[in-house]
Formats: C-alpha cells, structure tokens, sequence
C-alpha cells in the first residue's frame, strides 16, 4: 500500500479527569514518551503521508508535542465535545484535501502497531468503504459490539441498545476507524446526533455506508493493543504492557537481561549485541549503548551514548549529553552530564564530571569532582589524554588539564595546567607532638566531662 497516500487524523481532545493531573491526559508518557508521540511515532510507521491532530481549546501543549515528531503535523480545533464525528469533522480542511485513505485514531491508545494499522487499512485497497478494528476482551460488558457475517461488518450495536442475543457476542468496537478518502466526508457529513446525548458518533459512519452498497469490513487485534489509558491504574498497565514488548525485543536481538522484570526502557532505547544489563536499570529516553557492555545494577542513564566494551556502574547516573567512548570505565557512585569521556579513560568512584572533555587513557581518581556551576552560569572541563587526577580533586572550571598532567591528591585546581606538569594546590602537613592529649585534658578540666567515645 506504499503507493496509497495516507491521511491520519489522531483525536487528541480527551480531557482524561480520572488522571486526576493538571496536564492534559495524552502527554502522560509511557516507556518515556508521551502517549500522543507513540501514536504518531505508530503512524509514521505506518506509512502516513499526512498528519491532522485535533485538540481542545488552549491546548497548545499538545499541539507543540505533536509537532515535534510530525513538524508539519496540521492542528485542528474541536470547540466543543460533541462526539467522535464531530471531532474529526474538526479536521475537514485536511479531509477536503483528498486522499487516498483516512485513519482515524485516538491518542490515549499507545499501544497500536504499525502491522495492524496496516492491516486495518488493507480492506479500503480490495475497494470497502469502511474498516474497523475490533478486539475481544475478557469482558464485553460495556463496549459496542461489533455485528458481523464472515468478514462484513453489519452493524455496531452499543451495549444500551442490543438484544440479550446481541449482548453474548464477544466482538467488540475498539474505535479505531479506516475510511476510504473518496467518500470520508460524505460518510461524515450525514452523521446525525439523534441520540440521547445528542452527539454525532464516527460508529453511525458503518451503517451509512451500508445503505449507500459499500462494503464495510471488521478487523480483529489483540485486547493489549487497543487499551485505552483514562487513570493512573491503566497508565501503570499500559507501562506494564509495553516494558514487556520492549524486554522481549532487546532479549531478541542480543542482549543479557539477568533480571528482566527489574530492567526499565525507554521506547527508543538502543542497546547492541551481547550487551549485558544487571538488575535494577532503568533507561530514560535517547541512550544508545555499543555491543559487549555492561552496565552494573541499580544505574540510570538518560540521554546518553555508550560505545562499545564500556562498564557503567554499579549505581552510577549518565544525565544528558553524555558520551562514553570504547573501553571506558564509569564505575560507582559516580555521575556524569553533558561529558564526553574518551577511549579507555577511567572515572571509577565517587565523582561528578559535568560540562567536561576527559581525554583518552585519563584516570580520574575517587571524589573528583569539577565544579562547573557558580550560581549563574555553566563552565567547561577540559581534560587532555593520559592526565592523572588524584583523589578529592576540585577542578574549578574553566580550567583545561593538559595532556599527561598529573594532579595531585586533594588538589583545587583553579588554573590551568600545562602539558605533563605537575600540579600541587593544598597546604603543606603540619604535625604537633602532643597536641591532642592537651586538647583533651583542656577540655575535660572545664567541662568536668572525660572524652566519651
């Protein structure tokens, strides 16, 4: 169907109450995304030519959202709620257009695949008007049931309405909608709102194309592909669902979860081959990770790339714009953020390197930090190749490390340090004979207190 043009319409209006949150429902994220994006990211997939997202009144949160995957993405306004037609009729500009196919979708459905938004299309190309997507839950209670004769789609009976005959059919309308672009507007322009709450449903679209001859036809997913999320509890189920899909995935394509259930990715998240991760990892969005690494329990990385052979943690935090390049170390306790640590450098405890260029072979030893924020602004690190920086190290940015200077122990560094130099910024030991059992008897004589230990 590649050479079919594709309209997507993604209804985007719902207000969401059960979320009980102040933003809007569809910019709740799942796997680090926000429900709109998997959809429109879905859509993309899908082969869309065209993007029309409709939204509520002042809602140009979600209107930004969407146009940061589909830039060119058209934004249409539904004034007032009244009905699923009425919302897409919103986009008429987009309809008018002319198209080959229209998908309608909704927004709070982020678990949709590509493959089955292909295959509720495929009907419009054998020449039907009308496909809808259908699932069979474990209970039907409550949902239109889906009235079928082998493939054709008869009817949607909304459960208020159906025979005691019609409620025992397990089939039911899960929303989504194809239409042909050759007659959408049509179908939706005749929608009527004679109905108790005088809305005009994109459902009456099957039987209307019925009295008009054409084929209407019923496609069957999974129940978990077509949740919709409206609370918190089928948020978390929806989250559920997808870190399934995205653990047996990555188990897929060759890599090591030793504890799968624990692990935590982002929906983008890139991990290669015979790359190992430990328990109690999680992975926000943007973060790549090269083949034969391993990163350690209880890490989090977000925005960031690891190459390849590297070892990240235990319990250590790459923040955005951090970079690890071939065979080095980012050991424990140690955090990093928009740094690039370069082949075989070492940054193995207790550390904080922020704004910062670690060449290639440094050994950053434990407790350095580089102090890269005055209350105003962010300063750089720089760091050369084979410098060694010793433990509880300060280095007071801007400053630049050169390559093979060697930092002293408990050093403040606050000028920059030239090639293979060595660098000294601490007081010389003084020892005092004695000095402590004075101090003691001192204190002891005018508090009446001996030391307590």
């Amino acid at each position: 169907m590649s050479d079919r043009s594709l309209l997507v319409v993604v209804l985007a209006a719902g207000e969401g109450t059960r979320m009980a949150s102040r933003m809007p429902k569809v910019l709740h994220q799942v796997a680090g995304w926000s429900m709109l994006h998997h959809v429109l990211a879905t859509t993309q997939a899908a082969g869309a030519t065209r993007t029309a997202v409709v939204v509520g009144p002042g809602r140009e949160d979600v209107a930004e959202e969407a146009r940061k995957l589909v830039p060119d993405a058209q934004i249409f306004v539904q004034q007032d709620r009244l009905g699923t037609a009425h919302a897409v009729l919103a986009a008429r500009t987009a309809l008018e257009h002319g198209v080959d196919d229209v998908l309608i979708l909704y927004a709070d459905t982020p678990l949709i695949r590509p493959e089955t938004l292909a295959r509720l299309r495929a009907p419009l190309a054998q020449g039907a008007a009308v496909a809808v997507l259908g699932f069979r839950p474990a209970d039907p209670a409550g949902y239109g049931r889906l009235l079928t004769e082998g493939d054709a789609l008869l009817a949607i009976r909304e459960e208020k309405d159906a025979s005691a005959e019609e409620k025992t059919v397990g089939f039911c309308n899960a929303g989504l909608m194809a239409l042909s672009g050759a007659h959408a507007l049509s179908l939706l322009e005749r929608i009527g709102n004679a109905n108790a709450k005088g809305e005009y449903y994109l459902t009456d679209a099957v039987e209307i194309a019925r009295a008009d001859g054409h084929a209407v036809i019923a496609t069957e997913t999974d129940t978990e592909e077509v949740a919709g999320v409206n609370s918190r509890l089928q948020l978390a189920e929806a989250e559920a669902i997808l870190q399934q899909r995205l653990r047996r995935a990555a188990m897929a394509g060759g890599v090591t979860l030793v504890a799968p259930e624990t692990v935590f990715l982002a929906a983008d998240t890139k991990l290669g081959r015979d790359v190992v991760v430990e328990p109690n990892v999680v992975f926000g969005p943007g973060v790549s990770v090269g083949e034969e690494t391993v990163i350690h329990a209880f890490s989090h990385l977000e925005g960031a790339k690891v190459a390849a052979r590297v070892s990240i943690g235990p319990f250590a935090r790459l923040r955005p714009g951090s970079q690890v390049d071939d065979g080095a170390r980012i050991g424990n306790f140690v955090e990093t953020k928009a740094a690039h640590i370069e082949t075989g450098a070492k940054v193995n405890h207790l550390s904080y390197i922020g704004d910062a260029h670690v060449g290639a072979r440094t050994n950053l030893g434990a407790g350095t930090i580089t102090c890269n924020y005055d209350g105003f602004g962010k300063y750089r690190t720089e760091i050369g190749a084979d410098a060694f920086v010793g433990v509880n190290s300060a280095l007071v940015a801007p400053v630049t490390i050169g390559n093979g200077a060697f930092i002293g122990t408990g050093a403040v560094v606050t000028e920059n340090v030239p090639d293979d130099a060595l660098a000294l910024a601490r007081s010389r030991q003084t020892v005092k004979e004695g000095w402590a059992r004075e101090f003691r008897t001192r204190r002891a004589a005018a508090t009446g207190k001996s030391r307590k230990n």
